[in-house]
């Protein structure tokens, strides 16, 4: 199963987010947040979010989903401290949405591939109908 980070600037708001799709996604628990400095501050901390990258891997890959940009360039550093021992993509997804759309799609047995496509597919979900 296709492991899932969610990784935000404040810790709250990583820890709501993962409580929200646990709700969808029960049977996967490799889910994990990495939100916030170590100390609670707000920040993202590549070695926190390494920490739940190889926390969420199972050997089917893990998505990341980011909610701001310099969330995304310590994903990059996370991914990069790691090195060829894990396959990981961030999904160009809102953090939310995609989180909850890779995360259902994951626990079906999904590629790492059809994961991220879930994610990033929820950009063009509109909310109204």
């Amino acid at each position: 199963m296709v492991g899932i980070v969610i990784v935000s600037h404040s810790w709250k708001v990583a820890e709501g987010i993962h409580d929200l799709v646990m709700q969808m996604a029960a049977e996967n628990d490799h889910i994990f947040a990495a939100g916030g400095m170590e100390d609670g501050s707000i920040g993202t901390d590549a070695f926190k979010i390494q920490e739940a990258i190889e926390k969420a891997n199972t050997g089917d890959g893990v998505a990341v989903l980011a909610d701001l940009g310099s969330g995304i360039m310590s994903a990059e550093m996370a991914i990069e401290m790691l090195g060829d021992e894990i396959e990981v993509r961030i999904a160009d997804a809102p953090v939310l949405e995609g989180a909850v759309s890779a995360a259902v799609t994951s626990t079906s047995g999904a590629s790492l591939d059809e994961v991220i496509a879930a994610a990033e597919e929820a950009r063009t979900v509109s909310k109204l109908s």
